[in-house]
């Protein structure tokens, strides 16, 4: 299954974007052997119109363009579940063994996803209550994503 992320905002130099990158390369290297590949980062910048609905909506229209026919979307709110590690490998295991060709996984705008864009998804999920920079939740997607292939496959990275 092909796993595609969609952020909004631009991921800049530094520490955050190199440890983010360590982490999608971990994914992409072995994600293969269980049946999991990073097929691409789409990154767009932010909408500059004048009212949080407008920027919203023109936001989720970016993300919509890029949907594939039939992909998995998931997004990343913080209203959304909270899931373990464990739960989380599950679920992107499930999805790929429905026979899911494609998973995009959204993380929205400073001011949040789009209540239309919000019904399309098969999943909301959170990384806990907290509000999160999305220079950290670009990081801790990619180790979520690297940890649940070491899930899925039995190696020790994910110790319980």
């Amino acid at each position: 299954m092909r796993i595609s992320l969609f952020a909004v905002g631009r991921l800049k130099s530094g520490p955050e974007k190199e440890l983010a990158e360590r982490y999608y390369d971990r994914f992409a290297k072995a994600g293969p052997a269980v049946g999991l590949e990073l097929a691409r980062i789409v990154e767009i910048n932010e909408s500059r119109s004048g009212n949080a609905g407008m920027r919203k909506r023109e936001e989720a229209a970016a993300l919509e363009k890029m949907l594939a026919d039939g992909a998995v979307l998931i997004l990343l709110d913080e209203r959304g579940k909270a899931l373990d590690s464990p739960q989380f490998a599950e679920l992107l295991g499930a999805i790929r063994d429905q026979g899911k060709r494609d998973l995009v996984i959204a993380i929205g705008g400073p001011d949040g996803l789009d209540p239309d864009l919000t019904g399309k998804a098969a999943h909301r999920l959170c990384f806990g209550k907290m509000t999160w920079p999305h220079q950290l939740v670009r990081v801790m997607l990619g180790e979520q994503l690297y940890r649940a292939v070491t899930i899925l496959s039995g190696h020790p990275y994910h110790r319980v």
